[in-house]
């Protein structure tokens, strides 16, 4: 990609618009861009054919579509990839396509690094580098080699997407809108520790399914786990999220990294129990990737089974992800460290 270009992959129909507006060519040239850009997936704008050759010059001269195919790529025995992407900033990012059957989820970074600094997550220990563009995040889909298996997309990878929500609302309208991939809003999920302000932004403005890291309901423990509490208390997401209707197509869900001795107890179930009363909603535990130099561990699979037991008869529907990609630490962060640490 030349440095100086603008990119086209990223901009909605009405930015579309106003290109080809600036560029004084006509309307209906915005439309076709998109399609050539969300449907047929070009890799330059020469390849926009019904373009006429002086419309393509005219575009090319300040702008590149801005596809970036992975720098790496780590292939795990269970068929799990986690790719390494370039940015249009020059840094890198951790995409994860996870096969299962029928379904193909890819799991999407929102920002290089993290200011949440959540004690268990690897990308928090790299600290904030900057955040991704709309650009920078369609291409993850754009780019990825398996992008016609795609069933799912889910925001868990890196950076926190409530602390970049232009971007990410921008992408997923793409990923929604009829002149972008015209996907159900129900094929994607956008995670969140629960930041002030912006997730009542989010949940005004998109259709997406919403997952909370909730990981303790207790306050003063999530708190030295996640700092985030202390701006948006999980008791404060909880409420919030009260206000909005989730009894029909729209899912909340919550989830629960259990760590050995630490959340993973009854005592932790009645407070989930209690803090969930009446939410329509479920839970989702998860097995913790550990991570250099931090002291927590996985807790066992029994204890697993029974708090997911607990938790479901007790009325808060749970299930235990299944662990994936785990030879090749797909946990969020080890890649894209190592290759810094390269650099």
């Amino acid at each position: 990609m030349k440095i100086g270009k603008k990119t086209l992959m990223g901009m909605t129909d009405s930015e579309l618009k106003a290109v080809v507006d600036v560029l004084g060519m006509p309307r209906f040239t915005a439309g076709q861009i998109a399609r050539w850009l969300y449907t047929a997936h070009v890799k330059s704008i020469d390849e926009m054919t019904n373009l006429s050759k002086a419309n393509r010059a005219r575009l090319s001269e300040e702008y590149t579509v801005g596809a970036m195919e992975p720098a790496d790529c780590q292939r795990s025995v269970d068929g799990t990839v986690k790719y390494l992407f370039p940015t249009a900033a020059g840094k890198f990012v951790e995409t994860v396509f996870i096969p299962d059957k029928e379904r193909g989820t890819l799991c999407v970074s929102s920002q290089v690094g993290c200011k949440m600094n959540c004690l268990f997550c690897q990308t928090g220990k790299q600290g904030f580098e900057g955040n991704l563009t709309a650009g920078d995040i369609i291409n993850q889909i754009y780019s990825l080699p398996e992008r016609e298996r795609l069933t799912n997309v889910v925001f868990m990878g890196q950076g926190e997407p409530m602390d970049n929500l232009d971007n990410v609302l921008r992408a997923t309208r793409i990923l929604t809108s009829a002149y972008g991939y015209a996907w159900s809003p129900k094929r994607i999920t956008v995670s969140s520790v629960g930041v002030k302000n912006k997730l009542r932004r989010f949940l005004d403005e998109s259709d997406c399914h919403v997952a909370i890291s909730m990981h303790s309901p207790l306050h003063e423990q999530r708190l030295s786990l996640m700092p985030a509490e202390r701006q948006m208390p999980i008791a404060d997401v909880v409420e919030l999220l009260r206000q909005y209707d989730f009894t029909g197509q729209r899912r909340v869900s919550f989830e629960y990294i259990v760590f050995d001795g630490v959340n993973d107890t009854q005592a932790h179930g009645r407070e989930i129990v209690r803090l969930l009363d009446g939410l329509e909603c479920r839970m989702n535990l998860i097995r913790f990737h550990a991570i250099p130099d931090v002291a927590l561990r996985t807790t066992d699979d029994r204890r697993m089974e029974a708090l997911r037991d607990y938790l479901t008869s007790h009325g808060v529907f749970t299930t235990i992800r299944a662990s994936r990609g785990q030879d090749i630490f797909a946990a969020c962060g080890l890649l894209s460290t190592a290759h810094k640490n390269q650099n």
